[in-house]
């Protein structure tokens, strides 16, 4: 995947929980930083196994490889 944000930590999903309309799902990235980010359930079910945070300004976008 290629994205012009530099803000980019890779890592693995080691957590997800999921609410009534939306969840969290949590990135241990480089260097034991954990990242949570929420997300529709749809895009919940796509993950699994490696991710990469995206971070920009205000926002966190997650997708995996």
């Amino acid at each position: 995947m290629r994205l012009s944000a530099r803000n980019q930590i890779k890592g693995k999903v080691v957590g997800i929980e999921k609410g009534q309309t939306s969840g969290h799902v949590r990135i241990d990235g480089d260097g034991g930083i954990v990242i949570s980010a929420s997300m529709t359930h749809a895009a919940i079910d796509e993950f699994g196994g490696d991710a990469v945070a995206v971070i920009e300004a205000s926002d966190v976008m997650v997708g995996t490889n």
